[in-house]
């Protein structure tokens, strides 16, 4: 066996980026380039220069993620802000009629009901106070309020690297965006030269394999999938050998999302994330919730009931492109305070998103 072979593991991984960050690069000028050309030209310049074209690249980056998550939210944002035009049309102040409408537009608004109450009673409160005395004001009260709730839960999926795979598995109902998801989290992870599997979980549902297995031939990823009918557990547990004996970084499991079958679907996921347990120690290492946000208040619903069979570790908020009820993030953030890890704003392999709270509230509750 060569010397290459015997590489595995971690060091085999680290071996690899190496090799993969020696690989010359296409010439391109960049920032980099500009600052030390000022570098040879104006030595004393180049510190305060390295800051101005670092600062100036953030702001582009940060302009345009905001521009496209406003661009996907256009459905929700618009619906919610039209219904406030609808209570404050012609008023110039705030009275007990005005707060009594605020009302209805929250609860209807698929922000939860508990969190709906909450910030009635903060704005009512403000109003009283005499902090808040115009719908605009209003509004930024709102965003910010949200703001605040959805950082709490902010948290991007980090995946490290260890001396074994790092196991994603993924749950949700059929329908979500499950599949889809995976696919494109996979496409990421690709990107990056990372070594990725793919395992068709869902055994009993044909379409769902078949379709697994188009998106790992187009990124290039493996894809492990038992005979049809197999049990899920048995398909599981040959990934993971597969994935221990090929040096594989991450795999990302799908699951069934039935929500009836001749074995309950909760029993069923709990059997595959013990399986996963048993041959790799702590896999799966996240547990990933794909919820169709277009669900309103069921989604609600499915994250409680997936949560309480199986711990959740991170939620993906797909479809918000196609929906009003893009609020639904809200009062799932407030009652579960599960991580929010990406947020799905269109059919692109880059409109799975890093979920950013500042970004959405302002997303949702701008009033240009």
């Amino acid at each position: 066996m060569s010397e290459e072979k015997k590489k595995t593991g971690f060091l085999g991984r680290l071996f690899k980026r190496n090799r993969l960050e020696d690989k010359p690069q296409e010439e391109t000028a960049t920032g980099e380039d500009y600052v030390q050309e000022l570098q040879s030209e104006h030595p004393e310049e180049t510190e305060s220069d390295r800051k101005i074209v670092d600062a100036t690249s953030e702001d582009q980056d940060e302009a345009r993620n905001l521009l496209v998550l406003k661009t996907g939210l256009t459905k929700t944002r618009k619906g919610f802000l039209k219904s406030l035009d609808g209570i404050f049309a012609g008023k110039k102040e705030l009275d007990e009629q005005v707060l009594g409408r605020l009302e209805e537009v929250l609860l209807r608004a698929d922000i939860g009901v508990q969190t709906s109450y909450e910030l009635l009673e903060q704005v009512t409160d403000r109003v009283k106070r005499r902090e808040i005395d115009d719908p605009a004001k209003v509004i930024k009260h709102i965003r910010d309020m949200v703001r605040q709730s959805l950082e709490k839960v902010e948290s991007p999926l980090r995946v490290g690297y260890g001396t074994e795979p790092f196991v994603i598995m993924v749950i949700g109902v059929n329908g979500s965006g499950k599949t889809t998801t995976i696919a494109k989290i996979a496409a990421r992870h690709t990107a990056a030269n990372r070594k990725v599997m793919l395992v068709a979980g869902d055994t009993f549902r044909a379409a769902a394999v078949e379709q697994l297995q188009i998106w790992g031939d187009r990124i290039g990823c493996e894809v492990v999938k038992g005979k049809p009918q197999a049990d899920p557990s048995s398909v599981a547990f040959e990934a993971m050998d597969r994935a221990i004996k090929d040096d594989f970084e991450i795999v990302l499991v799908d699951t069934a999302g039935r929500l009836h079958t001749r074995v309950p679907l909760m029993d069923e996921l709990k059997k595959v994330r013990r399986t996963l347990g048993k041959r790799i120690p702590n896999a799966p290492h996240e547990t990933l919730l794909v919820i169709d946000s277009s669900m309103g208040q069921n989604a609600i619903l499915q994250a409680r009931t997936f949560n309480e069979a199986i711990p959740v570790t991170g939620i993906a908020m797909t479809k918000l492109d196609g929906t009003s009820k893009g609020g639904v993030i809200v009062g799932i953030s407030k009652e579960l305070q599960i991580p929010i890890r990406f947020v799905g704003i269109g059919e692109k392999m880059d409109d799975l998103r890093d979920f950013n709270a500042r970004h959405f509230a302002e997303a949702m509750l701008s009033v240009d």
